[in-house]
């Protein structure tokens, strides 16, 4: 399914549509049947529709990479995030398994070529190097899977998912090819309405933008009432405001409810400090992070 077949707020399945950036089999794709499976997948060719298929009504949830170990972050976000309409609602980390895919009858000795995205040939580069594959860039790798099996052709091969060899019918030569163990992408989920555990919960986290008045170290003045009060910041990140360089916005995340009573007392002073204060999503830590030791306590 794609954006231009929703139905309208949403219901395309017993759980309404999820939309995400690319093409079916895409590890934005795979991400959402493991999160939401009871969801229908809303295929979209940018990230701007997915943000607007949720703004609309089209969908009732999106699925968005934010951030990989071995990439960093996804820049696009960071820059549509202030002026969407959205909340994280939901946190998801996925490992990221790359699959080496070819058609039916091709052999890993046959192969000469292999196309993806480039962050997944950068991934696979020990892997190319070793079997002495020559790299094609792709925009994604669900496109790429898309692309090999409609040639056909047993020497040309794609790195993508496995949920992108049951879709295009490819055939998994190898599996896990990348070159780390520790590659995983974290993802937000985005909803229209803002989800409130409630102040006391635990594990939470909340994600929201600021920008500080233009006085002499107000940033620091501004970040200093989450150090005293014990509110750990697990990211902080700046970027220009409409090509201004003399316009900073940043956008944060802490462990902790706004309405807890050190977080409240931070956020008291961030308030002080700021021209204005946005919080953009209240949502539950995922298990990951206490597994990773990203978790302050």
């Amino acid at each position: 399914m794609t954006a231009s077949d929703k139905d309208q707020d949403g219901k395309t399945g017993a759980g309404g549509a999820i939309a995400f950036q690319g093409l079916p089999g895409a590890y934005s794709d795979l991400a959402c049947r493991q999160v939401h499976g009871e969801m229908t997948p809303l295929a979209c060719q940018t990230f701007d529709e997915v943000f607007a298929a949720v703004e609309d009504g089209a969908a009732a949830r999106a699925m968005i990479p934010i951030e990989n170990s071995v990439a960093g972050r996804v820049a696009d976000i960071h820059q549509l995030m202030p002026h969407a309409k959205v909340h994280i609602v939901a946190e998801h980390f996925q490992r990221v398994d790359h699959h080496l895919l070819a058609p039916e009858g091709a052999t890993l000795e046959g192969l000469a070529r292999v196309h993806s995205h480039v962050h997944a040939l950068s991934q696979c580069r020990r892997f190319l190097h070793d079997h002495g594959l020559t790299p094609v860039l792709h925009a994604d790798t669900a496109g790429a899977a898309q692309d090999v099996a409609a040639k056909n052709d047993p020497s040309e091969a794609a790195i993508a998912s496995e949920l992108a060899a049951e879709i295009y019918g490819l055939r998994s030569l190898a599996a896990n090819i990348e070159d780390t163990d520790r590659n995983t992408t974290r993802f937000v989920v985005l909803a229209r309405e803002l989800a409130d555990p409630g102040a006391g919960s635990p594990s939470v986290m909340t994600a929201f933008l600021f920008r500080v008045r233009n006085i002499p170290a107000a940033l620091y003045k501004a970040m200093g009432g989450f150090a005293t009060n014990g509110v750990n910041m697990g990211k902080l990140e700046s970027y220009m405001v409409d090509g201004n360089f003399a316009s900073t916005e940043f956008y944060a995340e802490i462990e902790g409810h706004p309405d807890d009573g050190p977080v409240k007392l931070a956020f008291d002073e961030l308030n002080f400090y700021s021209e204005r204060v946005r919080i953009i999503g209240i949502f539950p830590a995922h298990p990951y992070r206490k597994e990773a030791g990203a978790l302050g306590n």
